[in-house]
């Protein structure tokens, strides 16, 4: 890579130089691997008959002579269409859809395959939940076994939520070779207010609700097809991808069945045949996805406050196209990137909120205007982010992108770069002698930034509903909840903490949650330590910590210890993880948690090999 531009900030690049310097060689190994792979022909040109007779055998007569003739290209597209989940349930149509706009341009797309595409809100608590983060890993093989045919020129991708589109983009990266767009689904339209929601769920954990009121509450809020409209790990996904390029520019955030939704969607297939290996603007995935990218993705999260899932999916994306990344990086650039956004749970208005206050254009432009995004990457829509600073607009049947308006629609969502929410970033990396984990700021009290209090521990999450509901949670503590990483159960969320410790601290405890579990950009008033590691099941300090043991956590120093410093020789409670190896598929996942790296390498079977291979 070439030395960054010095059109960004110093401590941009700074850490983009640390980056291309720590991955040289990986990357240098992973360029040749897909440059190797690169061919200007149409991939069919090169199967053997009876291969290629297998390839089309189901297509329609028109097709099955374009595809035999092998002069145009074919666009593979891999999907997450399931209909009991709201995000994914508009990918319906969209096979057709494509196809059609593919046919009308002279080439054929074809379903290369489907990827599994679960819901943390459905498995939120719930043994399912041990699936969760491993599914992303499960979702990149299935990428790679829809593109192993190698029938295609170029790729579409259709996935939206939390393990999804990082899955479907570590699998299309092990095909870096192919251009590639990502093409959403949109957030649903905004339901119950959030604020309503909220004080519903915490009635509900107090016993002043009972479940009927809760489920019409929860079925006001999520009540339409279309992606979750709080700004969690699904929709930090739709922001990364359009930060780094890989989607068209002001896709992210246009709800399903508009007709602008349905142009983008076109649009984009007729874009992903422009940037094939036989046209001019031949643009491979894995070369889109470079350093400056990744780190642009970082930027993106820190000025949004967004999920903290991406401190785990992006080192594993990165490590798939041959760069590597660490929680370090992270830090640093939260010292200059500020905090422009207030979207749920960080504030009170949804992502259809953001959206109308000027959305991703007008991100775009505040951070590339203060010097904190490479201007200079390559993208979807062709070279650099400037494309990405307009939004689209319908007139008559075609999609014009206009200039995003100077001024924020609400700044109490979104504001410029002059006029900050906080001059730092969403996120913190915390250290100290229990080890190292993150923390998200952008949603919490200026006066809860810094707790120190006795340790509660659980090994699990029930152990703490249950300590609540038996009225043992009283007065200030750090809620210790281990054996919930990677190895030991798969690392679930523990969202479901979320009310009942928001509950605690509304009633004026002095509260937080210290865990090796995970717990999504749902995370927000109460102070999380999460991603802890080393985790307890690899010998970890969190699980030497006893019950009355002073715990500080501290977001502004960077800082998670116990005092004194010295921990106990043995852990004090005994973890059983024999119930949580089996059922509910767990047992069809256990080679998959024994291989598994550590949070801060990405959780992911890729931490286990070098950086590009």
């Amino acid at each position: 890579m070439a030395d960054p531009s010095p059109l960004v900030h110093a401590e941009v690049a700074s850490v983009t130089a640390r980056i291309a310097a720590r991955s040289a060689e990986s990357r240098a190994r992973y360029l040749a691997h897909i440059g190797k792979a690169r061919d200007l022909e149409p991939r069919r040109r090169h199967l053997p008959c009876a291969n290629l007779a297998h390839g089309f055998a189901a297509c329609g007569p028109s097709d099955k002579e374009i595809l035999s003739a092998g002069r145009v290209h074919n666009i593979a597209i891999v999907t997450a269409y399931n209909d009991m989940l709201s995000a994914h349930q508009p990918l319906h149509d969209y096979p057709e859809k494509i196809k059609a706009a593919l046919k009308g341009a002279g080439a054929v797309g074809q379903v290369a395959g489907g990827v599994p595409a679960m819901c943390d809100g459905v498995t939120q608590g719930l043994p399912g939940m041990e699936l969760s983060l491993l599914s992303r890993d499960v979702i990149a093989m299935a990428t790679a076994v829809a593109l192993s045919h190698d029938m295609f020129d170029a790729a579409l991708y259709l996935g939206v939520c939390d393990k999804i589109v990082p899955g479907l983009l570590i699998g299309a990266l092990s095909f870096g070779h192919l251009p590639g767009l990502f093409v959403p689904a949109g957030p649903m339209p905004t339901g119950m207010p959030n604020a309503e929601k909220s004080k519903i769920r915490e009635l509900y954990m107090e016993g002043k609700l009972g479940r009927d009121e809760l489920l019409r509450s929860e079925s006001q809020s999520y009540h339409a097809p279309g992606t979750c409209t709080f700004y969690g790990t699904a929709n930090s996904n739709q922001m990364r991808m359009e930060i780094m390029g890989l989607m068209l520019p002001g896709a992210a955030f246009v709800n399903p069945a508009t007709p602008l939704r349905e142009k983008l969607t076109t649009a984009a297939a007729r874009r992903a045949l422009e940037i094939t290996a036989a046209r001019n603007a031949y643009l491979p995935l894995g070369e889109i996805v470079d350093e400056r990218a990744i780190v642009n993705a970082i930027v993106g999260l820190h000025a949004t406050g967004g999920s903290t899932n991406h401190t785990i999916h992006l080192i594993a994306i990165a490590r798939a196209a041959g760069i590597t990344i660490d929680w370090q990086d992270f830090a640093d650039l939260s010292r200059c990137v500020p905090l422009l956004c207030r979207i749920y749970p960080n504030g009170s208005a949804d992502v259809n909120g953001f959206a109308a206050a000027g959305g991703m254009p007008f991100l775009i432009r505040e951070l590339l205007a203060n010097r904190l995004l490479h201007p200079d990457v390559k993208t979807v829509a062709g070279d650099g982010l400037e494309p990405y600073t307009r939004e689209p607009k319908l007139y008559g049947d075609e999609i014009v992108w206009q200039p995003v308006s100077m001024t924020s629609g609400d700044e109490s969502i979104l504001r410029p770069a002059a006029r900050p929410f906080s001059p730092h970033g969403g996120l913190t990396v915390l250290e100290g002698n229990l080890g190292r984990a993150v923390i998200k700021t952008s949603g919490m009290p200026a006066d809860r930034t810094v707790i120190e209090a006795p340790a509660l521990c659980f090994n699990d999450q029930a152990e703490l509903e249950a300590a609540f509901k038996a009225g043992r949670l009283t007065g200030d503590f750090v809620a210790i909840v281990r054996y919930q990483g990677p190895k030991a159960n798969g690392m679930p969320e523990l969202h479901k903490l979320s009310p009942l410790l928001g509950l605690l601290q509304n009633r004026g405890q002095r509260v937080a949650l210290l865990t090796d579990g995970r717990m999504s950009g749902a995370s927000g008033k109460i102070p999380a330590a999460i991603h802890v590691v080393p985790e307890a099941l690899d010998g970890g300090p969190i699980a030497l910590i006893e019950d009355g043991d002073l715990i500080r956590i501290d977001a502004e120093r960077g800082m998670m210890e116990m005092r004194p410093a010295q921990p106990h020789s043995a852990p004090a409670l005994a973890a059983n993880l024999a119930a949580h190896a089996k059922g509910m598929g767990r047992e069809l996942f256990a080679p998959l948690r024994r291989a598994i790296s550590p949070a801060d390498q990405g959780a992911s079977i890729l931490g286990a090999l070098p950086a590009g291979e």
